[in-house]
């Protein structure tokens, strides 16, 4: 439970966005008082180890946006069809006390189920984290696991975080269920956030024990807790209480920053143009290419193979006056340009090749590419980034 000696002081009471800020006092006065009814031994904590006499605990600041780490189910054995529920609040009562390790506040921006953050929720997370990164030295961010791998690569490509942590968490069985993973994967965030080592590392994930590149982290798997693939950025691990990083400090060499120049008069909507996704398969027709391309800004076709389609879907592809973006069915592996067809005689060519992204990262990367009216090269040029284009 948290500290009963905390002090929980309303910042913002405004119903469908309010905030709170979690204060303790700082482990000298609590050692110095003689008053505390806090004993010496919260303050023993080996794996972060402050000398705290000179310094104050790092301020976390915790953005809640729902997910299965907020949901509730009937009983202690539901996994599945569980409703989100529980808040920021709710969620810190569950976890180990953190009076010795940081200062905690918390803004509940949403409380939805992944499935339902669009433009309008990933602005409200953009403003959210934009908003705190000069106020505090560590960002966390509550989140459902089905698309949090498109919010934090999201994130990492419009924001310059310097030195401040931003670590996405989310958890895979509800906070009623038998072996709730939910609080000590927001205490390990809690953790990582507040930690010294994880400074200059940009947008992190922490699930299931790992800490991993927000950049990279896809998921792979619809059910257990092991759920994340991080082939290309796996970072480290949190064991008893302490923060094991393989690498030093640095951020994904591979990623386009975008400025979103975001102001009063755009709040209300990011305006991202319409990008689809399509799935190719056996027998894929070309006239479902032309339908969509009428409706969309940009077309991302999960291929087959390393960039393999029908001849008949190529030739629509090519003929078409808006970018497509060749990626994967495959879980690993990439899109080169050398397999991309060749382009048609006096017609500006475009297909880009999505390098290592796959489909739900190469959609986000052409709306931001699309936003800033990139023309067909200088799109390729962003992917080139992650060695497509």
């Amino acid at each position: 439970m948290i500290n009963p000696c905390a002090e929980v002081k309303t910042i913002n009471d405004d119903i469908d966005c309010y905030q709170f800020a979690v204060q303790v006092p700082t482990p000298n006065k609590l050692v110095d008082s003689k008053d505390s009814a806090i004993d010496s031994s919260v303050l023993e904590r080996s794996s972060f180890d402050p000398k705290y006499s000179n310094r104050k605990l790092p301020k976390i600041k915790i953005l809640g946006t729902g997910g299965t780490i907020a949901a509730k189910g009937s009983s202690s054995s539901q996994t599945a069809g569980y409703q989100v529920d529980l808040t920021v609040a709710e969620l810190l009562d569950a976890i180990p006390d953190f009076s010795s390790i940081c200062e905690i506040y918390y803004e509940q921006l949403c409380n939805v189920d992944s499935k339902e953050i669009n433009d309008d929720i990933l602005l409200q997370i953009y403003e959210g984290i934009t908003d705190s990164l000069q106020k505090f030295d560590g960002i966390v961010i509550t989140h459902g696991t089905d698309t949090l791998s498109e919010t934090a690569f999201f994130i990492e490509s419009t924001i310059d975080s310097g030195d401040v942590p931003i670590v996405f968490v989310g958890s895979m069985r509800p906070s009623t269920s038998v072996s709730a993973d939910g609080p000590m994967n927001l205490y390990q965030a809690i953790c990582i956030a507040a930690d010294p080592q994880s400074c200059g590392r940009g947008v992190l994930v922490s699930l299931n024990d790992q800490i991993s590149a927000g950049y990279y982290i896809t998921k792979t798997n619809a059910n257990s807790l092991d759920s994340f693939n991080v082939r290309r950025g796996y970072l480290g691990n949190f064991v008893n209480n302490e923060v094991h990083y393989y690498y030093p400090p640095a951020k994904p060499h591979s990623c386009y920053k975008f400025k979103l120049y975001v102001n009063d008069e755009t709040k209300k909507s990011l305006s991202l143009p319409k990008v689809a996704i399509l799935y190719a398969h056996q027998s894929l027709e070309p006239e479902l290419i032309k339908i969509v391309a009428a409706q969309y800004s940009g077309i991302v076709i999960a291929t087959l193979g390393a960039g393999s389609l029908p001849a008949a879907v190529n030739d629509a592809c090519l003929n078409l006056d808006i970018p497509v973006v060749y990626s994967k069915r495959a879980m690993d592996g990439m899109i080169p340009i050398a397999n991309l067809p060749k382009p048609l005689p006096n017609k500006s060519y475009n297909l880009i090749a999505s390098g290592y992204l796959n489909p739900e990262k190469s959609r986000i990367l052409l709306q931001l590419c699309l936003r800033e009216k990139f023309c067909f090269s200088d799109i390729k040029k962003v992917f080139r980034v992650v060695y497509g284009g």
